[in-house]
């Protein structure tokens, strides 16, 4: 009994917060219900159910709190709101920022619990609202002015307004039309109608990669009475060397033409274009179909281009715009390229933008690589090379040898796959290079350093002549010492002239006596002493003749 009556006691006691208010004469508030914020453009918008309609009087107030701060704030526009809706529109937020929001019911002093709404950021919550269309009529065509969504002072696309791409959808004010839609610009024209016809259109905007906007409320209206004078047709443009051909298609003769040209930006632009538009100098009051257009008059860029007949008076409305983009209609024109021989049996190669100006800015408009062909003059094997430098070289060729080269220029990216034609062949001779230099060189230091070996060679050579042909006036020693004067020349070297034959007389064995024949050259007798009979040894191979005749010789002095 009593731990039924303790356990009755714990849940009155645990009741007790909830019930307490009823009981003192206060009312039970709930939370309200299925709360939702939308952002359409820069309107904000806090919606909800109330949970309880048979209690009256009851308000609603919501709270918020940003990032880096934990204090709930009052929520602007959103204070003892009466209705299930408050506009908060007037709050200044990060965009880009998280935002938490909360809301109660109130009615006197009596509140409901919180409703949190779950964090969101705007920008991701945001939709896009339907723009602002303006029209305008023609006689086969409606000129369009879309002005982006949100005000024009607008937070929430002021980074985005232009980026936004916008989707028409257009129909013959009839039940049965058949309705066509198409991506147009913030300014364009829509064209191929039918005079004086009425048609209707909505358009819509969207942000990539997901954001679609809901369309416009429909416009209507009506084209005019054809214009005497057509458009020119079938605008299209040639690109031939250094120059553009703008050609057009018209039916009527003796008529005269103008062409204009605008930067395609400016359709992205909301606002009036009519002073934006450039008169091509070149293709102004021309009587043909055609008109030619320097290639520099286009820088990098999408452009636009319109041509207008005139008869007198009467001019025609201009034609439908062209677009044109000079990077993938332009025409490469070929480099420049030069040889020049070098003394190490090479040639150096020089590549160089075309000379006309409007060349070299066609030109910039890429980032370029050149192929260059290289080859022999007398031979059909050719080397073929890549190259992003404009000076370059080709090393070991023959000497005094004619080589030839040609050259073209490509674009490095390869998505606009763009190749001028090749250049004129430039041809140039090698020089003789090095070679003679090096056996000139070669031979001065053989020379120089064959100078000491050579002259010591001389030398030698000289010392055996002098030897030979020019012996020593002066005697040895051993020998001066018997004989007054220089010995005779050297018996090795046999003259001409017989040799005077000597022979010597001894006495006795303590005196030598030489006796002399007269020679030739009429010299005297001599006689020499000498302290010893011993034989020089200078006729021991005397032959036997010139011994017999000396033998012959002593017995006549011995008997006179």
């Amino acid at each position: 009994m009593f731990s039924l009556l303790g356990a009755t006691t714990l849940v009155l006691v645990a009741g007790a917060p909830w019930t307490l208010p009823a009981a003192v004469g206060g009312i039970n508030l709930k939370s309200p219900q299925n709360v939702e914020v939308h952002i359409i453009d820069d309107t904000f918008t806090l919606s909800w159910n109330r949970s309880d309609l048979a209690v009256g009087n009851v308000t609603f107030s919501a709270d918020y709190q940003v990032p880096r701060n934990d204090t709930w704030l009052k929520l602007p526009g959103c204070q003892s709101i009466t209705s299930t809706k408050c506009n908060f529109s007037s709050l200044k937020l990060n965009i880009y920022e998280e935002v938490k929001l909360r809301i109660r019911a109130e009615k006197g002093n009596d509140t409901s619990p919180w409703h949190n709404v779950d964090a969101f950021t705007p920008f991701e919550k945001a939709q896009i609202g339907p723009p602002k269309v303006h029209l305008e009529a023609e006689d086969k065509a409606i000129k369009i002015n879309i002005s982006p969504p949100g005000a024009k002072d607008g937070i929430m696309w002021a980074l985005d307004s232009s980026s936004f791409t916008y989707s028409l959808a257009i129909w013959k004010n009839s039940s049965s039309a058949e309705v066509r839609t198409k991506t147009v610009y913030p300014r364009d024209k829509i064209y191929q109608l039918s005079p004086e016809t009425t048609y209707c259109l909505k358009v819509r905007a969207r942000l990539l990669p997901r954001k679609i906007g809901a369309y416009s409320p429909v416009h209507c209206i009506k084209t005019t009475v054809e214009n005497k004078l057509p458009p020119p047709e079938n605008i299209r443009i040639d690109a031939k060397n250094d120059i553009y051909v703008l050609k057009w298609d018209y039916a009527y003769e003796n008529v005269t033409f103008q062409a204009q040209w605008l930067h395609a930006y400016f359709r992205k632009i909301p606002g009036s274009e009519s002073g934006k538009w450039r008169q091509i100098s070149d293709c102004a009051n021309v009587k043909t179909t055609q008109c030619v257009i320097p290639q520099n008059t286009f820088q990098k860029g999408i452009y636009l281009i319109r041509v207008q007949a005139s008869d007198g008076n009467t001019t025609s409305v201009w034609s439908k715009d062209k677009r044109f983009d000079p990077q993938l209609q332009s025409v490469l024109a070929p480099p420049v390229i030069n040889m020049k021989s070098t003394n190490d049996v090479s040639l150096r190669v020089y590549i160089s933008a075309p000379e006309e100006s409007e060349n070299k800015s066609v030109n910039q408009h890429y980032s370029v690589i050149y192929e260059i062909v290289f080859w022999e003059n007398i031979s059909n094997a050719e080397r073929k090379t890549l190259e992003k430098r404009t000076d370059l070289t080709f090393p070991n060729l023959k000497p005094l040898t004619v080589y030839c080269a040609k050259a073209r220029a490509l674009t490095a990216d390869e998505r606009w796959n763009k190749s001028s034609i090749f250049s004129d062949p430039v041809c140039e001779k090698t020089k003789a290079g090095n070679t003679s230099k090096t056996w000139l060189i070669a031979g001065i230091c053989v020379a120089l350093l064959s100078i000491p070996v050579v002259s010591y060679v001389l030398k030698l050579l000289l010392r055996c002549i002098r030897y030979v042909f020019f012996p020593s006036s002066k005697p040895p020693s051993t020998i001066h010492e018997y004989l007054s004067e220089p010995p005779l020349r050297n018996l090795l070297l046999f003259t001409s002239e017989e040799q005077t034959e000597r022979c010597f007389i001894i006495e006795n064995t303590n005196i030598l006596t030489a006796v002399e024949e007269p020679d030739q050259a009429g010299e005297d007798h001599k006689k020499y002493n000498s302290q010893t009979s011993q034989d020089s040894g200078n006729y021991s191979n005397e032959d036997e003749s010139n011994g017999s005749k000396c033998g012959e010789d002593f017995p006549q002095e011995e008997a006179e």
